[in-house]
C-alpha cells in the first residue's frame, strides 16, 4: 500500500483524511468486514459495539483499557456499499464500490487536528493493511509504525511547514509539528545534558541561526523552554499532547518590528527537521 495515493485536505478548520484500498474480494464481504464487531476487533483500532442502522449507537473501548470509553452515531448504513459514523468529534464514512471481481474501499476520516494528520493517515494505513489480510484470510498481523511511517505521510502532506503570523505587536513565527519520540527523549536530544537554568544563555538546541541564544525566561522539564533572544523578542518551545506517536512541538518566535520573520521561519524549519532526523535515528 502505497501512502502517495492518500490525500490531506482542510477547509473551514476541518480537515479530510481520504485513503482508498483496491481489495480482491466482493462488496459483500468487505461490508461484513468493515461493520461486524467480530471481525472490526481483528483490524480496527478499538473494540466496537454498533446498532447498525442511521442514529444507531457506537460505543469505542480501547483493548485492554477499562472504565473508558468514546461514544458515536451510526450516521450512514446503507448495505453493502456506506457505513458512516461520528466518533467523538471526527467523522469517518467508509464507501465500498464494486471494482471488477473485488471492491474499491473509500474511507475519508475528519477531524479537527489538522497536525495529526500524519499520526490518523499512519494508523488507518497499517489498520488497512490488517483489514487486507483479515479478507485474505490470513490471521492480521502488522508491526506497529516506528515513526517512518508518519514521517512519509508528514512529508507527503507538507505538515512540517511553519507560518509567519501579523499581530497587533508585530509578526509571529510558529511551528507545529508532531514527533514521533517521547517528550522525555526530544528534550534530551534538545539540552546534550546541559539543563537549562533560568537567567543562562538557553542551551544550542533550543536556538537557530535567526534566534541566538539568550537568557532563559522560563523551563519545566521536558515540556516547556523559552528564552528571549532579542531584548524584544522571545523564542518558546513547547512539547505537548501529542496524537499517539509522541508529544506535540509547538514552537513561536517574535521579535521586534520588521524583524526578519521569513527568514527566522526557514531557519526553524530547518533545525526542526534537524531534530525530528535525529529522534528517527535514535
Amino acid at each position: 500500500m502505497n501512502p502517495h495515493s492518500d490525500t490531506l485536505t482542510t477547509a473551514d478548520g476541518r480537515t479530510a483524511l481520504r485513503m482508498e484500498r483496491r481489495l480482491a474480494h466482493p462488496p459483500a464481504k468487505v461490508w461484513s468486514a468493515v461493520t461486524d464487531p467480530a471481525h472490526l476487533r481483528q483490524w480496527f483500532p478499538s473494540e466496537v459495539t454498533v446498532d447498525l442502522r442511521p442514529g444507531g449507537a457506537m460505543t469505542f473501548a480501547m483493548p485492554g483499557v477499562s472504565g473508558i470509553a468514546m461514544t458515536g452515531t451510526v450516521t450512514d448504513a446503507e448495505e453493502p456499499r456506506l457505513f458512516a459514523f461520528t466518533w467523538g468529534e471526527d467523522h469517518l464514512r467508509w464507501e465500498i464500490t464494486q471494482d471488477g471481481e473485488g471492491s474499491l474501499l473509500v474511507l475519508v476520516h475528519t477531524f479537527g487536528d489538522r497536525f495529526g494528520g500524519a499520526s490518523f493517515a499512519s494508523g488507518w494505513h497499517l489498520c488497512l493493511t490488517a483489514l487486507s489480510q483479515l479478507l485474505d484470510g490470513v490471521p492480521p498481523g502488522v508491526e506497529r509504525d516506528a515513526g517512518e511511517l508518519h514521517e512519509a505521510y508528514l512529508e507527503q502532506f507538507d505538515l512540517g511547514r511553519g507560518v509567519v503570523e501579523d499581530t497587533a505587536d508585530g509578526p509571529r513565527v510558529r511551528f507545529e509539528r508532531q514527533l514521533v519520540r517521547p517528550a522525555e527523549a526530544v528534550w534530551a536530544v534538545l539540552t546534550s545534558g546541559d539543563e537549562p537554568v533560568a537567567g543562562a544563555p538557553a542551551p544550542a538546541g533550543f536556538t537557530s541561526r535567526q534566534a541566538p541564544a539568550g537568557p532563559v525566561t522560563e523551563a519545566v522539564a521536558p515540556t516547556v523552554l523559552a528564552y528571549r533572544w532579542h531584548p524584544e523578542g522571545t523564542v518558546r518551545w513547547e512539547l505537548g499532547q501529542g496524537t499517539g506517536h509522541g508529544p506535540r512541538l509547538a514552537l513561536t518566535q517574535t521579535g521586534p518590528e520588521g524583524f526578519a520573520a521569513d527568514a527566522a521561519r526557514d531557519a526553524w524549519h530547518a533545525r526542526i527537521e534537524q531534530l525530528a532526523a535525529r529522534l528517527m535515528a535514535d
